[in-house]
């Protein structure tokens, strides 16, 4: 309601100060959650961590492009702010939509091919799950899991099927809300873009 009713020059640098110091604060949250998994050792695979990491560096610079353009009512800085944006709008919209539409048939074999992918994602799965191997246990292979001892280990298919429908509708719908705040973002820094400074030359933008 506060963003819909702002409309002068001052409330929308506020507004856009605002949502990208949100963006910083996930992004470091991101970079610190990745971190304390893989130092406490609750994440082994170095890629998974990478990736998160990756994300929120990404996330930080872009944050940090939108405060400096909305601190200095830099042009530049937001033209290429509302690009970056809205370039990624579109993917994690994109990819909010098909978490959110993918039947079970798909789900199934994006989750087989996930797990051939890494073994040391699959040792974690083991490990946290306490279950071996994916569609069939085969205990003449070593295993990781508590069960593996006791010869009482369930396929890890099963039980990651099970909450596969609720993780996809979770990630879809976080993915989807965060999405709409980046098309906030973007409609933010164009207005603010085309505003005058009057405390300024009214002539200045930059």
């Amino acid at each position: 309601m506060y963003i819909m009713a702002c409309g002068g020059f001052v409330c929308s640098k506020t507004s856009l100060c605002i949502l990208n110091l949100i963006y910083v604060m996930v992004s470091l949250l991101m970079i610190a959650v990745a971190a304390w998994g893989k130092w406490f050792g609750l994440v082994s695979s170095f890629r998974v961590m990478a990736a998160v990491i990756a994300v929120g560096l990404f996330l930080f610079f872009v944050a940090i492009v939108g405060l400096c353009g909305a601190v200095k009512h830099h042009q530049v800085l937001l033209f290429f702010y509302m690009l970056i944006l809205f370039m990624v709008f579109i993917l994690q919209f994109s990819v909010s939509c098909a978490c959110l539409a993918i039947n079970k048939e798909q789900q199934n074999l994006l989750l087989e091919i996930g797990w051939n992918k890494s073994e040391s994602m699959q040792e974690d799965l083991e490990r946290s799950l306490d279950c071996c191997d994916f569609l069939q246990v085969n205990y003449n292979e070593s295993c990781v899991a508590t069960c593996f001892k006791n010869q009482t280990c369930r396929p890890c298919s099963v039980i990651i099927q099970a909450y596969a429908d609720d993780a996809l509708q979770f990630v879809g719908g976080v993915s989807l809300f965060f999405s709409f705040t980046e098309i906030l973002g973007v409609w933010l820094a164009y207005r603010y873009r085309n505003q005058k400074n009057h405390r300024q030359n009214p002539g200045a933008f930059i």
